[in-house]
C-alpha cells in the first residue's frame, strides 16, 4: 500500500485548518494533493524507502502528529492507488486505517461487495441509472459485458467504470496546493426542514461570499456547497456516529466572478440540482475557490437590464458596507 486517502475530523467552523494539516503531510512526502474542505492524497512511495516503514506505519504516525499538534484526528484509508485509497476511506473510521489486500483477486474481492456510488467518479445520477438495471454494487459491475455498461453510460465513461471495478487504478496523485479560498456557514439553530429557510440561508452566505470578494478585488472560478444533515444511523455518507452527515457539490462558473447575484443562482442551482425532499438540514456552507485578481477577470455583457442595475446598486451597498459595517445593507427578503 503506497497511496493513502487522508480525511481529517474538521469542525465545521474549522476548516482554514487544512493548510496547516497538508503541511503535516508534506513533511513525510512532496507528492500531496488536496481534496478541500477536509482531504487528501499522499503517495508514499518515497517516503517507505526514506523512513523504513511501510505506509500503514506512517499512517499511524500521521494520525499521532495531527492529534498532537492540532488536535484533530483522521480517518485514512490506503491502496497501491488513488481510487482504491479513496474506496478504502468509507470503510476506515478515526483511529482505524482501512487498507485494500494486496493481490488482484484480493483487490477484486475486496470491491465486490462495495456499493457503485462507493466509485470515485460515480454520480448520484450513473448510480441510479446502474441500479435501476441490477447493477447496485461493484462486482456485478465487473461482471457485466462492457457493451451493457456502454449502452447505460455511455463508451468512454463505460470502458473506465469496468476497468475501475475491476480494481485497475490508473490514476495519479497531482501535487497541488489549496486553492485559495473564501468560506461561509449558515448554521441553524435546529434541523430545518424548510426549503424556503435554506434558500434565505443561501442568499445571505452568497451576498456575504459576494462582498468579501469585491473587497478583496478578487473573484472566484469555483463555488462549492456544503449541506449538513442531521446526525443519523443511516446517513447519506454511510457514516455514524456523532459527526453529522454531508453532501458537497461543486460548479465551476461560466465566468470568474463576485457578483452576488450570480453567486446566488449557482448556489440555488446546486442545491435544487440535490433533490432534497423533508431533509434535516444542520447547517449550509458555500465555499469561493480558485480566487483571482479581479483585474484579470473578464465580464461578457448582457445588455440585460436588471443585471447591470443590480451590479451598480453593489456597487452603492459595498461603499454603505464599508463606511457602517458588513450588516449595513442586505438583501430585502433577509431583513425580516
Amino acid at each position: 500500500m503506497t497511496i493513502l486517502c487522508v480525511r481529517f475530523q474538521l469542525p465545521p467552523t474549522n476548516e482554514a485548518a487544512l493548510p496547516g494539516l497538508l503541511g503535516l503531510l508534506e513533511d513525510f512526502t512532496p507528492v500531496v494533493e488536496a481534496l478541500p474542505p477536509d482531504g487528501a492524497l499522499a503517495d508514499l512511495r518515497g517516503a517507505e524507502r526514506y523512513f523504513g516503514r511501510d505506509a500503514l506505519e506512517l499512517a499511524s504516525v500521521i494520525r499521532v502528529r495531527a492529534l498532537a499538534h492540532h488536535g484533530i484526528d483522521c480517518a485514512i484509508g490506503a491502496g497501491p492507488g488513488p481510487m482504491l485509497a479513496r474506496v478504502a476511506l468509507r470503510g476506515a473510521r478515526p483511529g482505524v486505517t482501512c487498507a485494500v489486500p494486496e493481490g488482484p483477486d484480493a483487490i477484486a474481492e475486496f470491491l465486490a461487495d462495495q456499493p457503485v456510488a462507493a466509485l470515485p467518479g460515480v454520480g448520484a445520477a450513473t448510480a441510479r441509472t446502474l441500479c435501476e438495471y441490477g447493477l447496485d454494487t461493484l462486482g456485478l459491475v465487473a461482471a457485466a459485458p462492457l457493451s451493457t455498461l456502454q449502452r447505460l453510460v455511455g463508451a468512454k465513461a463505460g470502458r473506465e467504470l469496468r476497468e475501475k471495478a475491476n480494481g485497475i487504478d490508473r490514476g495519479r496523485v497531482v501535487p497541488n496546493a489549496v486553492s485559495r479560498s473564501l468560506a461561509t456557514e449558515r448554521p441553524f439553530t435546529r434541523d430545518e426542514l424548510d426549503p424556503d429557510r435554506h434558500r434565505r440561508a443561501l442568499l445571505s452566505a452568497a451576498d456575504e461570499l459576494g462582498a468579501r470578494l469585491r473587497a478583496l478585488d478578487k473573484v472566484c472560478r469555483t463555488l462549492t456547497l456544503t449541506v449538513r444533515y442531521a446526525d443519523l444511523p443511516h446517513s447519506r455518507t454511510g457514516s455514524s456516529g456523532g459527526t453529522p452527515a454531508s453532501t458537497t457539490r461543486s460548479r465551476t462558473l461560466k465566468e470568474p466572478t463576485a457578483h452576488s447575484v450570480a453567486l446566488t443562482r449557482v448556489a440555488y442551482g446546486m442545491y435544487e440540482a440535490l433533490g432534497l425532499q423533508r431533509a434535516r438540514v444542520r447547517a449550509l456552507a458555500l465555499r469561493a475557490e480558485g480566487l483571482d485578481p479581479a483585474e484579470r477577470a473578464s465580464h461578457q455583457l448582457t445588455f440585460d437590464p436588471l443585471d447591470e442595475k443590480a451590479r451598480r446598486l453593489e456597487e452603492v451597498a459595498d461603499r454603505v458596507r464599508a463606511k457602517f459595517g458588513p450588516h449595513a445593507v442586505m438583501p430585502g427578503s433577509l431583513a425580516a
